[in-house]
């Protein structure tokens, strides 16, 4: 009969923290407890596989052997195949075989437990007997290990071990419960149970973490996944160590306990390839995770938006030759990193023509593109604002090198376009002394126009002041003969005033302009009263016709 008075160890007791906040007090530090029989209430009995593609064991010295390692493995080793829990009676602790071997009797005496307890595998017969006959298609079973465990603490510790000692089924109750796991596992468990115990990890180099961070998500231990991706974060970051994180099993990624390492794994990448045009041999070899978290950067120098979408075409292509799996992968992951609204309307209409994209979804994020473009600026911004908790961040305006611009065409009664480009107060002050800022280019007649602010001298009064040119990207020797103005809006009124007046013939590699658009110094220009600054913006017209 079961003693009725209550035990401190039993599982019933145990209290559960389901919430594993980060924020919590530090967890007691029970090592004194572990593997001491004076302490446990329960024997874990760990059944040791050969792995099936390394019997004889593989020792990670590095990242680049975890990685080989884990790729060789990935896709022959099941999680949920790879772990077999079973439960014994209190009185037959080290062999669980006598349950089958028992006569016929015997096994009827246990029924309840045989059916809740798999067909027994050869394996497990190759581990307590002689025989060598065992089924070469089962796992070998290598090696045993049995160790005191406390299921209170294990149980407060992991929800895995707490289903398993509390789920009201008789292997709950049972004195010894069983772990089969592969050989390649075994350091990274018993780690993970040491910590379990002690808040505490033997181990510090990533190879190892990285173990030990895995068996932590099968074992369901958030806190010691806390403390792996708080402990490689502390590690120097390189390439290969930044994509192997990225590319950690789904179910490790979408771990709370793991985001912080895969955000700094990001930021890493980005900041290492922010200038994808120095680096664009480099980065076409890297993997699909990899260029998501460069291109989902806010701080990538590209020209222009277009340069972005020319790059991801460009990668595409090159690692997904198949054309459904191309058009896949566009439309579910890396179209979602390029921002269409700040592409050019030449561009917007290339990518309706490119049958790369599935033409619904193309279709969606031009027509989103242009009405963006048609928004006024502060419903831009709110847009942006809107939008910046969002992993797209489609409306959020990277730091081009060609400044994004809004055109509108005339055709008639003359061939005409009106260009605005904004420019904000910082873009502006970092001018000085004598910078320059280019804006996307823009087409007239055929032909490309480009337009320039820059930080300059004034040529008769030796004073830095804020010039405009307008400039036109063909060389040739055609003449093309055009009348602009530039305008800026001025307060009070915030209307668009006219600054400047002209005409010019280009032959192409030339520009045209005004070095002192507002006949002011550059101190007045960019004080904070300044008349030309709207919530921080510069606003600019341009407006160029052909002449007859």
């Amino acid at each position: 009969m079961k003693d009725q008075n209550l035990d401190l160890f039993d599982p019933r007791t145990a209290i559960m923290d389901p919430g594993y906040s980060p924020n919590r007090a530090r967890d007691p530090d029970f090592g004194f407890a572990f593997n001491d029989s004076n302490f446990s209430d329960r024997l874990l009995r760990i059944e040791i596989m050969a792995d099936p593609l390394d019997p004889e064991g593989f020792h990670c010295q590095s990242l680049a052997d975890w990685a080989r390692n884990r790729k060789r493995r990935r896709d022959d080793i099941n999680k949920d195949m790879a772990l077999d829990i079973t439960a014994c009676p209190e009185e037959q602790i080290i062999s669980c075989n006598q349950i089958y071997t028992e006569d016929a009797e015997n096994e009827n005496q246990d029924e309840s437990v045989v059916a809740m307890i798999e067909e027994p595998h050869s394996g497990d017969e190759a581990a307590n007997t002689d025989d060598s006959s065992w089924n070469f298609d089962s796992p070998r079973v290598v090696k045993v290990k049995t160790l005191h465990i406390s299921s209170p603490i294990l149980a407060a510790r992991s929800p895995f071990f707490y289903k398993l000692f509390s789920n009201g089924m008789r292997e709950s109750e049972q004195r010894q419960v069983t772990l089969r796991i592969n050989a390649s596992e075994e350091a990274a468990l018993m780690e993970l149970l040491n910590f379990m115990y002690s808040n505490t990890l033997t181990t510090d180099t990533a190879p190892a973490l990285l173990d030990v961070l895995m068996a932590a998500d099968k074992f369901e231990v958030a806190s010691c996944m806390r403390y792996c991706s708080r402990q490689l974060r502390n590690l120097p970051m390189t390439p290969e160590s930044a994509l192997l994180y990225l590319e950690l099993p789904s179910s490790v990624l979408m771990a709370e306990a793991v985001q912080p390492l895969t955000d700094a794994a990001e930021q890493f990448l980005a900041a290492r390839y922010k200038d994808i045009t120095k680096f664009q041999e480099e980065v076409m070899k890297l993997p699909l995770a990899g260029v998501e978290a460069i291109l989902s950067s806010d701080d990538l120098q590209v020209a222009s938006e277009d340069t972005v979408y020319d790059f991801v075409l460009k990668w595409t292509r090159a690692h997904y030759p198949q054309f459904e799996e191309r058009r896949e992968i566009l439309g579910s992951r890396l179209g979602r990193c390029i921002r269409f609204p700040f592409m050019s309307c030449r561009k917007l209409r290339k990518v309706l023509a490119c049958n790369d994209f599935d033409h619904e979804f193309a279709s969606k994020l031009v027509l989103e593109a242009l009405f963006y473009k048609a928004e006024a600026p502060h419903r831009q911004r709110n847009q942006a604002a809107e939008e910046s908790s969002s992993p797209s961040r489609r409306f959020v305006e990277r730091s081009y090198k060609y400044r994004p611009v809004k055109v509108v065409d005339f055709e008639l009664p003359r061939q005409q376009c009106v260009v605005y480009l904004d420019l904000k107060r910082e873009e502006c002050a970092n001018l000085f002394p004598s910078g320059r800022v280019y804006s996307q280019a823009f087409h007239l007649g055929g032909q490309g126009f480009f337009l320039s602010a820059h930080c300059n001298m004034d040529q008769q009064s030796s004073f830095h002041c804020f010039g405009l040119f307008l400039g036109m990207q063909e060389k040739g020797s055609v003449a093309f003969a055009v009348d602009y103005e530039f305008a800026a809006r001025t307060k009070p009124g915030e209307e668009y005033v006219s600054k400047y007046k002209g005409n010019y013939t280009f032959t192409g590699g030339k520009a045209v302009g005004y070095r002192n658009l507002f006949a002011i110094p550059w101190p007045s220009f960019i004080a904070e009263d300044s008349p030309y600054f709207i919530n921080g913006m510069l606003h600019l017209r341009a407006e160029l016709t052909i002449r007859n």
